[in-house]
């Protein structure tokens, strides 16, 4: 009986998977989307494959000392994310993977060329995202051609971490490893914050948030281990975060003032040209000259479109409204981050609920609109 129960038990796990494997071979070749997820979870598998845990790594004598330095750093950085600032580490960064490339991700955004509108994807959990990512740059550049034959600017930019929010232990990824200090310790914040807080759908104010977190985190950390020279670092990188964010504020209105004047697609064409030849002209002068960390005339090299302005916003959103919540709190960070937990708490918008509750935007010359390009 007991046999017979067994084969029965095993010939309904054998249905199942078989049915498994046809919803998800029927997947496969009916959607491109279930392809794109599989292929991204065995890329995932392989990175969390090859993690070792970076306790090991940095006491591995075979390695060179500058990266099991680096290594060490993160840990101490992700300590202080977790028992300084309040932020949920769990296992995020305890262990290290080495990858076959020196690129995790090719990420591909899009815009309308008429109009400062992201082209977004769905996907479970996160809902809308404005941006997606490739594990191969070929994958990565076919789906740029197809959004670029119905008339969309596209934009393919390469990044060495990603989060996956708290569902798997995300390891240390060499392709970070490569930063130097005050970025790498930013980015281990950055990425954390993730776990922390993450709003469904609000892709802008996630990233903005995880920046200002990222780097004021990063500042406060290393002077509390008195490392005054990354501590300033990390310090001016923000600044010219928020010089930047002035910056492409500037551009986004300038832009959408010529979208809305209802000139012809052949004019508009045009006026793009004469605006982004002036933003490529204002990070190449006085903005090449105010930055501490950055290079503005490598900045104004890189061509300029809808695309490129809108992703590079997501991440430079009213940074000045949580440096106002910064400012309320004394400049506590750790106070600060609890504050815009708390306020946010309720759903909706988050960006409203900040405002509802108080923050106001300071008024200092990093907030001060940037002076005429040109």
């Amino acid at each position: 009986m007991r046999r017979r129960g067994w084969r029965r038990t095993l010939r309904w796990f054998g249905v199942l998977v078989l049915a498994a494997l046809l919803v998800v071979g029927a997947g496969w070749i009916l959607s491109a989307d279930v392809r794109y997820v599989v292929r991204a979870g065995v890329e995932e598998a392989g990175i969390l494959l090859r993690a070792r845990p970076i306790a090991e790594v940095a006491a591995d004598t075979t390695i060179d000392a500058a990266t099991r330095g680096k290594l060490l750093l993160v840990l101490g950085a992700r300590s202080y994310a977790a028992e300084s600032l309040g932020l949920a580490a769990g296992a995020t960064y305890t262990t290290y993977s080495e990858l076959p490339r020196d690129t995790l991700v090719v990420v591909l955004s899009a815009s309308p060329f008429d109009r400062l509108a992201a082209y977004t994807w769905r996907y479970p959990i996160v809902g809308r995202v404005p941006y997606k990512g490739f594990f191969r740059y070929e994958q990565a550049a076919t789906e740029a051609r197809k959004l670029e034959r119905l008339g969309m600017d596209t934009y393919l930019r390469l990044a060495g971490a990603f989060s996956t929010l708290g569902w798997f232990n995300d390891p240390l990824l060499s392709t970070v490893v490569e930063e130097d200090s005050a970025d790498l310790a930013a980015t281990v914040i950055h990425e954390i914050l993730h776990n922390t807080l993450f709003i469904p759908g609000h892709v802008d104010f996630n990233e903005s948030l995880a920046n200002f977190v990222g780097y004021r985190g990063a500042e406060a950390f290393f002077r509390a281990r008195g490392d005054l020279h990354n501590a300033e670092r990390a310090a001016a990188r923000w600044r010219d975060e928020l010089r930047l964010a002035r910056f492409y504020g500037w551009l986004s209105a300038e832009l959408e003032r010529i979208y809305a004047s209802g000139a012809s697609a052949a004019t508009l064409r045009g006026l793009r040209v004469e605006v982004f030849r002036t933003a490529a002209d204002a990070l190449a002068g006085h903005l090449a000259a105010e930055f501490e960390t950055l290079d503005g005339r490598r900045l104004a090299a890189r061509p300029l479109n809808n695309a490129v302005v809108l992703a590079a916003r997501i991440y430079r959103t009213r940074l000045e409204l949580f440096e106002a919540v910064l400012a309320e709190h004394g400049g506590g960070l750790t106070r600060a981050v609890a504050a815009i937990r708390a306020r946010t708490a309720g759903g909706g918008d988050p960006w409203a609920a900040l405002e509802a509750r108080g923050a106001r935007a300071l008024r200092s010359p990093a907030a001060a609109p940037p002076p005429p390009p040109g």
